[in-house]
C-alpha cells in the first residue's frame, strides 16, 4: 500500500522481530517507516521463537496473526525430564490453550522476519545500514538519525537496536547496561530426527536443553549452561555441547548428529535487571531487549518486543502530532509489565542454573509435587503474561472520497 508524502515519517533503528512488528504495525496506520539494519540478513538462520497466546493476539491487531498461525507448528503435550529420561513434569497442551486463550505457536525466526518485512513497501528495509541516534527530538523538532547515505529526520524513532543498544545509551547515559546472567545458550534448527518424540525441556546441573517442532519436518533446539561470559570453546561449539549434553537422553544425540557446525548460535545471555526510568525520551521509543532484555526461560523475550510494538502503534494512533505526549502513555502502559516479566523470567532462570546436587534434587522434588496438583498449578505461572490482551484499537478514520 503506497504512503502519501504527508504521512508521518518512523525510522525503526534494527531489523529483528522488535523492530519489524513495529514497522509493520505503523506502516498499518499510515506512517512512512524506514527500518534500519547493520547486518546483511534480517534475521539468524538457525533459531525459532515461541509466540505464546499474547504475542498472537497482538499480531492480530495489524492483521498478521493468522498468517503466523498458518506458518507455525503447535506446542502440544510436553513436559521436563531430567537427563537420563525421567519425566518429572508433564504439560497439558489443551489446559493451557484453554487458560491463555490458544496454544503457542512455534515460527521459524527467518520465516517470521519475512513474513513481518513483506507487508513493508519495498524499499523500506535497508540491510548492511548501521545507524546512530544523533538527537532525539522533542517538542516542535524531529528526531534525527545518522544513516549511510546521510542523516535522517523523522517524527519518531524506534530504538529496537538489542541487548547492546546504543540507542539506548544516548538516551539514558550511565543507567546499568543489562547485566551477564552466568549463561550462556546454543540454538540451532535441524531436519527432524526419523524417531518421534515428544516436546521437552530437560533440566540438569547448571544446563538444560529443549527440544520442539517446527513446522516443515524441522526441529529446534537449544541449550544453556553456566559458564564464564565470553568464554570460548575448545574444539568449537559442536565439540562443546557434546560435552555437556552428549550423554543426555534421545533425541539430544540424535540432534547434535544431524546440526551443521556452522548452524549453530551462541549467545550470552543478558538481563534488564535495573530497569530503565522510561521506554521512551524526546521521539524515540525502546522496545523490546533493547529496553527489557531479559533471559528465555519463560519464553517471552520476543512476545514482549511484539507486545512493545503494538502498543506503541496503539498509542500514536489517536496523538495526531504530539507523539512525545504519546510516547508517555507507551512508557505508563508498558514498563510496569515488561519490569515484572523480566523479574519472573529471572526467577525461573535461576532455577536453572543450579548446579549442587542437594539443591537439584530440591528442585526437582518441587517441580514434581506441582504436577502432581495438577496442570492448573504448573500453568499458574504464566497467568497475567500469555493471558494478556492489547489494548482496543480505535477505529481507523474514513478516507475522505
Amino acid at each position: 500500500m503506497p504512503v502519501p508524502a504527508s504521512a508521518p515519517r518512523a525510522v525503526v533503528i534494527g531489523g529483528g522481530i522488535g523492530g519489524l512488528t513495529a514497522a509493520a504495525a505503523l506502516h498499518h496506520d499510515g506512517w512512512a517507516v524506514t527500518v534500519l539494519e547493520r547486518a546483511a540478513a534480517l534475521e539468524p538462520v538457525g533459531a525459532g521463537i515461541a509466540l505464546a497466546p499474547n504475542a498472537q493476539r497482538a499480531l492480530d491487531t495489524f492483521g498478521a496473526g493468522d498468517e503466523v498461525r498458518a506458518l507455525s507448528a503447535w506446542q502440544s503435550d510436553g513436559g521436563l525430564r531430567l537427563p537420563g529420561g525421567r519425566w518429572i513434569s508433564r504439560t497439558d497442551g489443551e489446559a493451557a490453550a484453554r487458560r491463555f486463550g490458544g496454544p503457542v505457536a512455534l515460527v521459524h525466526r527467518a520465516d517470521l522476519a519475512g513474513l513481518l518485512a513483506a507487508r513493508l513497501p519495498d524499499g523500506a528495509v535497508r540491510t548492511g545500514a548501521p545507524a546512530a541516534l544523533a538527537d532525539p527530538g522533542g517538542a516542535g523538532r524531529p528526531a534525527r538519525v545518522t544513516a549511510p547515505g546521510g542523516d535522517l529526520e523523522a517524527e519518531l524513532v524506534v530504538a529496537a537496536d538489542g541487548i547492546h543498544s546504543a540507542a539506548r545509551a544516548v538516551l539514558f547515559p550511565g543507567h546499568p547496561a543489562p547485566r551477564y546472567t552466568g549463561a550462556t545458550v546454543w540454538r540451532f534448527v535441524v531436519p527432524a530426527p526419523s524417531a518421534p518424540f515428544t516436546p521437552h525441556e530437560t533440566w540438569g546441573r547448571g544446563r538444560i536443553w529443549g527440544t520442539v517442532p517446527l513446522s516443515g519436518g524441522r526441529v529446534y533446539a537449544y541449550a544453556q549452561a553456566v559458564a564464564p561470559r565470553r568464554a570460548v570453546s575448545p574444539g568449537g561449539e559442536p565439540a562443546q555441547l557434546r560435552r555437556l549434553f552428549g550423554d543426555w537422553h534421545r533425541p539430544v544425540s540424535d540432534l547434535l548428529d544431524a546440526v551443521d557446525p556452522a548452524a549453530i548460535l551462541r549467545n550470552d545471555v543478558h538481563a534488564m535487571t535495573a530497569p530503565l526510568p522510561a521506554h521512551h525520551r524526546g521521539r524515540v521509543a525502546v522496545i523490546g531487549d533493547a529496553a527489557h532484555a531479559m533471559p528465555p526461560n519463560i519464553g517471552q523475550g520476543g512476545c514482549q518486543a511484539v507486545e512493545d510494538a503494538v502498543v506503541l502503534a496503539h498509542v500514536l494512533a489517536g496523538a495526531g502530532d504530539d507523539v512525545p505526549a504519546a510516547l508517555e502513555d507507551y512508557t505508563r502502559l508498558r514498563l510496569p509489565r515488561t519490569t515484572a516479566v523480566v523479574r519472573r523470567a529471572e526467577r525461573v532462570a535461576r532455577l536453572t542454573r543450579l548446579s549442587s546436587p542437594l539443591a537439584c534434587a530440591l528442585r526437582t522434588a518441587a517441580v514434581t509435587t506441582a504436577d502432581r496438583l495438577g496442570p492448573r498449578m504448573v500453568l499458574r505461572g504464566l497467568d497475567g503474561i500469555a493471558d494478556w490482551h492489547p489494548p482496543a484499537r480505535p477505529p481507523r478514520p474514513t478516507p475522505v472520497a
